[in-house]
């Protein structure tokens, strides 16, 4: 029945059209927001860690931050373990649309700049002797052979992140198990 009217009326089958184009239109804008990957901001001066307002330039080692959907600004952390941690944790229920750390095989370990990559691809170091912000820190790197020499001078275990599992980077007692902070 609804082709017989389509064909005998034009106008009909146009303005179906027109509302079909219309609402994949609607669909298709969405939010836009959630359509691009947000880039990484860059920390200065004033930028503080989400868990703790530590001051991110103040500290050596990689940071990181997370643009959480709905969110305007990334939430930073002035260390990679209190990324992680969130990302694992059970209880993260916020979409997040990308997460960055820094690729320690390019930025200077005491005052990293810059140098930010998608945190689910990155090679992390975990078991290393390098201090971050927290204490014992993971080292995060963009090229596997920059992770294996980092580890090979530090020490430490190249893993990617779907290897991490939570317990890798438990913050209770500080970070990775420091008990002397």
């Amino acid at each position: 029945m609804m082709r017989r009217t389509l064909n005998a009326n034009p106008s009909a089958l146009r303005n179906a059209l027109l509302c079909a184009l219309f609402t994949l239109g609607l669909l298709a804008c969405g939010r836009p927001d959630e359509a691009k990957v947000a880039a990484a901001a860059e920390i200065d001066g004033a930028t503080s860690c989400e868990l703790d307002g530590m001051l991110l330039a103040d500290y050596p080692g990689p940071k990181a931050q997370i643009h959480y959907a709905g969110q305007a600004a990334p939430s930073f952390f002035c260390d990679t373990v209190e990324l992680l941690n969130t990302l694992l944790a059970p209880e993260q229920v916020r979409a997040v649309k990308i997460a960055y750390v820094q690729d320690m095989g390019s930025a200077d370990w005491d005052q990293p700049r810059g140098n930010w990559i998608d945190a689910k691809t990155a090679i992390y170091v975990l078991g290393s002797s390098r201090h971050g912000s927290m204490g014992p820190t993971v080292a995060s790197f963009s090229k596997e052979a920059d992770a294996k020499a980092f580890a090979a001078k530090w020490g430490g275990k190249p893993l990617r992140f779907a290897e991490i599992t939570r317990d890798m980077v438990d913050l209770s007692g500080g970070a990775l198990h420091d008990s002397k902070m």
